[in-house]
């Protein structure tokens, strides 16, 4: 009788628990590797280069308005992904 539960169980740890823990581990990389220059976009939607950084916020600049650059302060846990990393000869 115990035999079937613990093969129901293995069978979600290893289909549904450990991909997603595999996910979240690669997303708390990319949050760590977030750096000055990169485009990045949002869990809204939003797409932006980040212009600062520091431990809990970032600062994108998302668009240009009257010549002057819109910078928004964003979480930096409310990162989807990296579009573009920063190039190595770019100014940090």
């Amino acid at each position: 009788m115990l035999l079937p539960f613990a093969a129901i169980f293995l069978i979600f740890y290893f289909l549904l628990i450990r991909p997603q823990q595999k996910r979240q581990k690669e997303h708390e990389d990319l949050l760590k590797s977030i750096a000055k220059g990169d485009e990045v976009v949002t869990a809204g939607g939003l797409h932006g280069k980040v212009t600062g950084t520091s431990d809990d916020l970032l600062t994108l600049e998302v668009a240009f308005a009257k010549g002057e650059p819109v910078r928004l302060k964003v979480d930096r846990s409310k990162i989807e992904r990296r579009v573009k990393k920063a190039k190595e000869g770019e100014d940090k």
